[in-house]
């Protein structure tokens, strides 16, 4: 079964949080943990709870920015069961990006 697409509202609600939380890691919420939680070059810390206290002594921006050409799902074509929601991923990874390059 393929796992849906996220929506644009979804999409801009985790861009929103992931910058917010760049700024200040306390501003991080369950959305934006877990899109990064499960983006390649992050671990989960457990929790979130874990996740802001490793936040809260390095620089999440640094690491976004760091892991971005290891979430860009190139290994999915489309026609490919979850290409879709992948593209997404990819789409809100490379906003997010974008906030912090040009925010």
């Amino acid at each position: 079964m393929a796992i849906a697409p996220i929506s644009e509202k979804d999409q801009a609600l985790t861009v929103k949080n992931v910058l917010a939380a760049c700024k200040d890691i306390h501003k991080l919420n369950k959305r934006g943990y877990n899109f990064l939680y499960l983006a390649s070059g992050f671990i989960a810390h457990y929790n979130l709870l874990g996740f802001i206290d490793y936040y809260e002594y390095n620089s999440l921006a640094n690491d976004i920015k760091l892991y971005a050409s290891m979430n860009q799902w190139n290994n999915f074509r489309p026609g490919e069961e979850n290409y879709e929601y992948y593209m997404t991923k990819k789409a809100v990874y490379n906003k997010i990006i974008e906030g912090l390059t040009n925010g």
